[in-house]
């Protein structure tokens, strides 16, 4: 699911027949509509550079098999996560872009509370992977798995701190 029609053409045209791609913008309105399109999650992707936290909360009850979802390493270990906003747009929230998703800590505590271990993280610092509590591999704690986004440190000239320095006056809602 994209809220990019350019998007999902594009997947429609490069992805296998086998995986099925729509185009449609999800709110926590529409998106337990999601069932009646995929009524058996395998591997849920959630990366929406906004409510991120609020979708993967609202999608945990399917019971995914495997759970990535992309982290805002600007937050750093803070755990908190952007207020949902329907309409949102990190363009528009923060001259920035740096304000959006959650913290690799919220998404983590999020995760714990519905059966789910941090596994491992991508390379480059933005994505976490989850795995059910039962699954063999060890979990890891956002302590020491949290990376900063080599990437956005690259193109902005700046770290996690200077970003959060930055953003940090913004409302947020503190995951307890």
């Amino acid at each position: 699911m994209d809220g990019d029609p350019q998007t999902v053409r594009l997947a429609q045209a490069l992805l296998p027949k086998r995986i099925e791609a729509r185009q449609s913008f999800i709110t926590l309105d529409n998106i337990k509509d999601l069932g009646t399109h995929f009524p058996q999650l395998g591997v849920l992707s959630v990366d929406v550079d906004g409510n991120d936290y609020w979708f993967l909360e609202a999608l945990l009850p399917e019971r995914p098999g495997v759970i990535v979802v992309e982290y805002n390493a600007s937050f750093g270990l803070n755990p908190v996560t952007v207020p949902y906003d329907p309409s949102f747009d990190r363009a528009a929230k923060h001259e920035s872009g740096w304000y959006h998703g959650a913290s690799i800590t919220a998404l983590t505590q999020l995760c714990n509370s519905h059966g789910y271990k941090l596994v491992a993280v991508s390379g480059a610092g933005g994505n976490l992977f989850f795995l059910p509590q039962s699954a063999a591999l060890p979990g890891l704690e956002p302590e020491e798995a949290y990376r900063e986004s080599a990437l956005r440190n690259r193109w902005s000239g700046t770290t996690a701190k200077d970003q959060w320095e930055r953003i940090k006056h913004m409302p947020f809602v503190t995951v307890t």
